[in-house]
C-alpha cells in the first residue's frame, strides 16, 4: 500500500508482523465503525462517515412479511410434494409454437416501452433468449426480464407444470431475499401463488378478488383495512399472482377471466394445460404473454433422478430401469416417465429392493398410459404402508384407500377439485345428526328443567313441565342443526376474524354505556324505587358487551336470536363489514385443519359463553328483585338454550365431525376425517391451498374415482 505524504510516496506495510507494530506503525486497520465516524487520517486529514437507517415504509414492510409467509408456506408444501428431495427434477421449457398468445415482441417489447422494468440485477428478456428455452435459471431470467410480466407456463396434463410454478416462485423469493439493499428489494414483488376457483371477472376485477383472497387465506391482511393494504400491494406492483386452474375452470368463464386479467397492473404467471389455453386464445387473448411449453423429462434426468438415493451399485433391477430409460426412449416406460408426476410416483410405489423392472414388461404395460395408471392404482397403497424411517401410519392401506375413493367419487360428482371441508355436512342424510342433536339437547334441557320446577313448584308441576320442555328443546335444536347440512361460506377462519380491536372497543363502549345508564335508572332511585348497587349493575350489563363485540366481529351468528344479539341481522353487514377484520401481529398462511380447530375449539368455546352471557344477563337482578330460587331458575334456563343452540348445535366443526361418524358407517371411512385429510396431505396424496384440500393431481383423483377392477 502506498501513501502519498508531504514529503513523497512513503510505502506501508500491509500486514504488520504483531499488534505492536500495528500501534507503532500508526496504521488504523481493520475497524469496523457503526455510526457517525471521525477519522483522523494522517496529518490534517479529517474523514466524516454517516449512515443513517431509514425506516421501510409502511407497504415495504408489509410486502417483506409476506414473502417471508409465503416462503415457509411453499418451501413446506413443496417439502410435502417432495419437489426438493433429494434435488428437484429439471425444469426444462421451450417456446411454444402453439397459437396461444400474440407475437414473441409484444412480450419482450423490443424496441418499445416496457410494461414493466427488468428486475433489479437481471436483463430484458429478448426474443432469441426465449426461442433457445433452458432449465431453471432461464425461466427465472424470462419471469424477471420480460416487458410485459406476462408469462403463460403451459403443457400436457402430468407434465408438471404446478411443480415448475412453484419451484419459480421459491426461485423468485430466494432471489429478492437475496437482494440486499431495501431500495432494489422493493422493486422485487414477492410471488404468491392463488387458485382462480371461485373469482366471478363479472363482480370482480382481478385486483378486487386477488386482495379479497389474499385476506382469505393470509392473516397478514385479516387486520381491519388488510384488504385494502392488500389491494395496495397488488396496485404498486409489490405482488406478483402466480395463478393456477385456469384449465379447470369452465369455458366462458375461463374467456372472462383471460379478458379481466388485460387490466392487471401486476406481473402474472398462468399455468394451464396446452388446449384449454388455446381454446381461451380463440376468443381472448392475454396482450403481451409469451407461452412457455413445460418440456418432457429428459431420461437421462429421469435415470439420474431415480439412481440418485440408491446405493451404488444400485440394485439390479433399477439399473436396469435406468438403462432402459437411456437405451430406449421409445419405450412404454420410457414414455411415462417422461413425466414429473409418473417419475415422482415410481420413486414412492417401489421400494430400493422392489422388482421396479416389472415396468418393462411389454404384455403388461404396453402403453405408458398403462404405466401411469399402474403407478396411480398403487399410490395410496405405498403411501400408507410401514417402511423404515417414515412414521408408522395410523390407518391401513385398505381404510385409505376406501376412504380416498369415497371423496374422489365426491368431488367428482360435484365437478371440482376442491374439498371444502365446511362442505361435509352436506354429504350425509342430515336427519340422522338432527335427531341426535335433538335427543342430547332435549335430555339436558328436559332434566334441568324438571329438577329446577321440582325445586320451585313440587312434583307434579315437575313432571308436566319437564318432559313438555324437553320436547320442546328437543325438537327447536334438531330444527336448528339442520342448517348445517346446507352448502354455507365459511364464516371466520380465526379469532382474529371475531375479536377485532375495532369490535372489542365498541363492544367495552357499548358495555360501560349499558351499564352507566341502568345504574341511573335503577341504581341512583331517580326514576325508580330500585336501588340496585352499582357492582351489580356493571356485572349485569357484561353481556351486552360481549354480545356487541361479537355483533361487530365475524361472530355474529353466535348471538343471532339472543337477548344480546341485537345486530346480528344481514341488514347490519355493512356495519359489520367495517369492524370485522383485525390487526395482527404474526403472519401466517391458513391451513385446511387450522381452520377447522378454530370451529371445534374457539367457535363452540364461544357458543358456550354467548349461554353464560345471557344467563349472566338475567340471573343478578332477578336473584337481586325476586330471590334466587325464583331469578336463578329464569336465567340458568335462558343460558342454558342459547349455550346449547350458539355452541354445539350450530357449529360446523361439531357438524363435520357428527359427518364423519355417519360416513364411517356407511362407506367406512376413518371417524376422525379431518386428521385422515391431513395425514394423506403429509403423505402427499392430498395438496393444501389456502383452507381447501385437493388432490396431488387431478389424474389421481380422475383414477380413484373410477370402478373398481373386479
Amino acid at each position: 500500500m502506498t501513501d502519498t505524504g508531504p514529503d513523497g510516496p512513503t510505502e506501508i506495510p500491509d500486514k504488520p508482523d504483531s499488534p505492536m507494530e500495528l500501534r507503532e506503525s500508526g496504521e488504523l486497520k481493520g475497524n469496523t465503525f457503526h455510526g457517525p465516524t471521525a477519522l483522523q487520517v494522517g496529518t490534517g486529514n479529517t474523514m466524516n462517515v454517516r449512515y443513517d437507517v431509514t425506516a421501510p415504509s409502511p407497504l415495504d414492510a408489509a410486502a417483506d412479511e409476506l414473502a417471508t409467509v409465503v416462503r415457509r408456506q411453499w418451501e413446506r408444501e413443496a417439502g410435502l410434494r417432495r419437489l426438493l428431495d433429494p434435488a428437484p427434477l429439471p425444469v426444462r421449457w421451450q417456446l411454444s409454437d402453439r397459437r396461444m398468445t400474440g407475437r414473441v415482441t409484444g412480450a419482450t417489447a423490443e424496441g418499445a416501452r416496457a410494461r414493466f422494468a427488468p428486475l433489479p440485477g437481471l436483463v430484458p428478456a429478448t426474443r432469441d433468449g426465449l426461442r433457445r428455452g433452458g432449465g431453471p435459471g432461464e425461466l427465472h431470467a424470462a419471469y424477471g426480464g420480460l416487458a410485459s410480466g406476462r408469462l403463460l407456463l403451459v403443457g400436457p396434463p402430468a407434465a408438471g407444470k404446478t411443480a415448475a410454478a412453484v419451484l419459480l416462485l421459491l426461485d423468485a423469493l430466494r432471489y429478492r431475499a437475496n437482494t440486499a439493499s431495501a431500495d432494489l428489494r422493493r422493486l422485487v414483488p414477492v410471488p404468491v401463488m392463488l387458485s382462480l376457483h371461485g373469482w366471478d371477472p363479472a363482480a370482480e376485477s382481478p385486483a378486487d378478488w386477488a386482495a379479497g383472497r389474499l385476506s382469505r387465506e393470509y392473516t397478514l391482511f385479516r387486520g381491519r383495512n388488510g384488504r385494502a393494504r392488500a389491494l395496495e400491494l397488488l396496485e404498486s406492483g409489490r405482488i406478483a399472482l402466480f395463478l393456477d386452474t385456469l384449465d379447470e375452470v369452465g369455458g366462458k368463464l375461463r374467456t372472462a377471466m383471460m379478458s379481466a386479467l388485460e387490466s392487471a397492473d401486476f406481473r402474472l404467471v398462468l399455468v394451464s394445460r396446452s388446449k384449454e389455453a388455446v381454446l381461451a386464445s380463440r376468443r381472448a387473448r392475454l396482450s403481451g404473454a409469451v407461452a412457455l411449453e413445460i418440456l418432457p423429462v429428459r431420461p437421462a434426468d429421469a435415470a439420474a433422478y431415480l439412481l440418485g438415493p440408491l446405493p451404488e451399485p444400485p440394485p439390479p433391477a433399477w439399473e436396469l430401469l435406468a438403462r432402459t430409460l437411456l437405451d430406449a426412449p421409445d419405450s412404454a416406460v420410457a414414455g411415462a416417465l417422461s413425466g414429473p408426476l409418473a417419475v415422482g410416483l415410481l420413486r414412492d410405489v417401489y421400494g430400493d429392493a422392489d422388482p421396479v423392472d416389472e415396468l418393462l414388461d411389454p404384455v403388461r404395460f404396453p402403453t405408458p398410459r398403462a404405466v401411469e395408471d399402474h403407478l396411480l392404482d398403487h399410490a395410496v397403497t405405498a403411501a400408507y404402508t410401514a417402511r423404515p424411517g417414515r412414521p408408522r401410519p395410523r390407518h391401513s392401506p385398505e381404510a385409505a384407500d376406501r376412504a380416498l375413493r369415497h371423496l374422489a367419487v365426491r368431488l367428482t360428482e360435484q365437478g371440482t377439485r376442491d374439498l371444502l371441508w365446511w362442505h361435509i355436512p352436506s354429504w350425509a342424510d342430515r336427519r340422522p345428526r338432527a335427531v341426535a342433536v335433538g335427543a342430547v339437547v332435549g335430555l339436558l334441557y328436559g332434566v334441568s328443567c324438571f329438577l329446577l320446577v321440582w325445586r320451585l313448584s313440587g312434583p307434579v308441576w315437575a313432571g308436566v313441565l319437564g318432559p313438555g320442555s324437553a320436547i320442546g328443546a328437543g325438537y327447536a335444536a334438531g330444527r336448528l342443526s339442520l342448517r348445517s347440512g346446507d352448502p354455507q361460506p365459511l364464516p371466520s377462519a380465526g379469532w382474529r376474524d371475531i375479536f377485532s380491536r375495532s369490535a372489542v372497543r365498541t363492544g367495552v363502549v357499548q358495555w360501560l354505556l349499558t351499564a352507566v345508564g341502568v345504574w341511573l335508572i335503577f341504581g341512583t332511585g331517580l326514576l325508580t324505587d330500585a336501588d340496585l348497587p352499582a357492582w351489580l349493575c356493571f356485572v349485569s350489563t357484561t353481556p351486552a358487551g360481549f354480545g356487541t363485540t361479537l355483533v361487530y366481529g365475524r361472530g355474529y351468528e353466535l348471538v343471532a336470536g339472543t337477548f344480546i344479539g341485537n345486530g346480528s341481522g344481514r341488514w347490519f353487514d355493512g356495519v359489520r363489514e367495517e369492524h370485522s377484520n383485525p390487526p395482527v401481529a404474526d403472519s401466517r398462511s391458513i391451513g385446511p385443519r387450522d381452520v377447522w380447530l378454530h370451529h371445534i375449539r374457539l367457535r363452540l368455546f364461544l357458543g358456550l359463553l354467548v349461554g353464560l352471557a345471557v344467563a349472566l344477563l338475567i340471573v343478578p337482578a332477578a336473584t337481586w328483585q325476586h330471590g334466587f330460587w325464583t331469578g336463578a331458575p329464569l336465567g340458568l334456563g335462558a343460558g342454558l338454550w342459547a349455550g346449547l343452540t350458539a355452541g354445539p348445535v350450530t357449529n360446523l366443526g361439531v357438524a363435520t365431525a357428527m359427518t364423519a361418524v355417519q360416513l364411517s358407517a356407511a362407506e367406512g371411512t376413518p371417524v376422525r376425517l379431518m386428521s385422515f385429510l391431513e395425514d394423506a396431505r403429509r403423505r402427499n396424496l392430498l395438496r393444501a391451498t389456502g383452507p381447501v384440500y385437493q388432490f396431488r393431481h387431478a389424474r389421481l383423483q380422475e383414477r380413484l374415482a373410477r370402478p373398481r377392477s373386479r
